[in-house]
């Protein structure tokens, strides 16, 4: 019995006196220390899953949840519906775009409330071919007019007839930073107003998919799960503001697998704003082509750095030409703007209008030199551009006259080309989008209005004449009743 009062006796009265020990210390301040550490009471315990150091690193950045940004953008993010009598695209590039893709004849994306009197910015390949638009905005269905559309950037402008609309909040993409947290906001699969998150993985994207003469492909690339129907939508920041126009999916399967790319919302906003006002974008021409500069470039051309651009080609009696830049020099610079690439070269210039005096700064065998453009516009002008169009439901298409910058590309002298094409007259000739009419039965086509007429009200043996999108030139002849 001793034995046992000595083994379980001693050790308890041991416990119970370092407890009092410990519970008078109260694990006070280490003190005569330069340290600020504080041992916590008893009392002061957490768990571990809860518990805080005082100065944790922990990111206040990183949003506990996307409730302000979903709120402040899903109401301003509508369904829009293309009606087309046929099937127009075949053979086409919808495993990349989001719409809803081939056979059908009725195509939906997405939109975004731009102003409160209804304008809406939107995908141009979400309304290409329309022949009626409608937009649905909490279960209301508006009819909508096509502002204007713009190929080169795949932005188009709708208007519908609304007031107090919710007006999205507008961002800032150029101060946008890889990493930060972004919403994607649309109707993917006919889903209406969902929310996706994901961050933002690149800037300044390029992957060779859009069409027009000037294709500006500079893209905000983010993991944000997008799929079909998202196109159009709005890629929004933790704040709601508006980013980015969700714009393509690279997928194999047409359906999300990694990685989306939406057009900046400085390069969408100046797009927009130029086709309301003027029905046209101002293009900015600096005369100069170029290419990116690779290693075996830079190699080749003994430069010490990859960041840049390489002149291929100037305009004659272009901007560039004017200011004594050359083929082979390397653009480096673009007023504050620094260019790495073919996509920074072509964002930079997008902000800019026909007019504006830039410095341009660039490499020219091993030297760095710098020169003064004036930006010219389409025409090789100075002055802002609101060139006349014929829109012809019976022909089927909008007709406009080209401009220098094509002209010289295609190595005519004039000629009318065939936009914005539905089913109609000239659909049933077999030509198609970007054909360049040179003459109509010998005669030279170079006012669209008077052209348009004239092919409404034909009949008999016609001749057409032009150069088709690939620079082929092409001359047909039919029978019109």
């Amino acid at each position: 019995m001793n034995s046992l009062i000595k083994s379980i006796g001693l050790p308890f009265m041991a416990g119970i006196a370092g407890a009092a020990c410990w519970s008078y210390l109260e694990f006070k301040p280490v003190e005569n220390s330069e340290s600020t550490f504080f041992e916590p009471k008893r009392t002061e315990m957490q768990f571990a899953s809860s518990y805080r150091p005082e100065n944790s690193a922990i990111a206040s950045e990183i949003p506990v949840s996307f409730v302000e940004a979903s709120q402040n953008s899903t109401e301003s993010v509508v369904f829009i519906k293309n009606f087309t009598g046929t099937d127009p695209r075949r053979n086409s590039m919808f495993d990349y775009f989001f719409g809803t893709g081939p056979s059908q004849q009725v195509g939906t994306g997405s939109g975004v409330i731009l102003s409160k009197d209804g304008y809406i910015i939107t995908n141009n390949h979400v309304i290409d071919r329309a022949e009626t638009i409608e937009v649905v905005h909490k279960k209301r269905t508006y009819a909508a007019k096509l502002v204007g559309t713009d190929k080169n950037t795949d932005i188009a402008v709708l208007k519908i007839e609304a007031d107090n609309l919710p007006e999205i909040k507008k961002g800032n993409s150029r101060s946008l930073q890889i990493g930060e947290w972004v919403l994607a906001v649309g109707n993917p699969f006919n889903l209406t107003s969902t929310v996706t998150a994901g961050i933002v993985s690149a800037k300044e994207r390029q992957i060779n998919i859009l069409g027009g003469d000037f294709p500006l492909e500079s893209f905000i690339q983010t993991d944000a799960p997008i799929n079909p129907g998202n196109s159009g939508g709005a890629l929004v920041n933790i704040k709601g503001e508006l980013v980015g126009i969700n714009t393509a999916i690279l997928s194999r399967t047409g359906s999300y697998t990694g990685y989306g790319f939406a057009v900046p919302v400085d390069i969408a906003l100046k797009i927009a704003n130029d086709l309301i006002k003027y029905g046209e974008v101002q293009k900015a021409i600096p005369g100069i082509d170029v290419v990116e500069l690779t290693p075996e470039l830079a190699e080749e051309m003994k430069l010490k750095t990859l960041d840049g651009v390489i002149v291929t080609h100037t305009l004659r009696t272009g901007a560039a030409e004017k200011a004594g830049i050359q083929k082979d020099d390397v653009i480096i610079k673009i007023a504050d703007w620094k260019i790495t690439g073919k996509g920074s070269f072509e964002e930079a210039l997008s902000y800019f209008y026909p007019g504006d005096k830039v410095a341009i700064e660039y490499m020219r065998n091993g030297s760095i030199k710098t020169a003064q453009l004036t930006l010219q516009n389409l025409e090789g002008e100075e002055g802002v551009i609101k060139r006349e169009f014929f829109t012809s439901g019976v022909l089927g298409a909008k007709l406009e006259a080209v401009n220098t910058i094509e002209r010289d590309r295609l190595k005519v002298p004039y000629g009318i080309k065939i936009t914005s094409m539905t089913r109609g007259y000239l659909r049933d000739l077999g030509l198609r989008d970007g054909f360049v009419i040179t003459h109509i039965n010998q005669i030279p086509a170079k006012d669209p209005k008077a052209a348009g007429k004239y092919l409404e009200e034909f009949s008999g043996k016609l001749r057409l004449e032009g150069v088709a999108p690939s620079g082929q030139p092409f001359m047909q002849s039919y029978n019109v009743k």
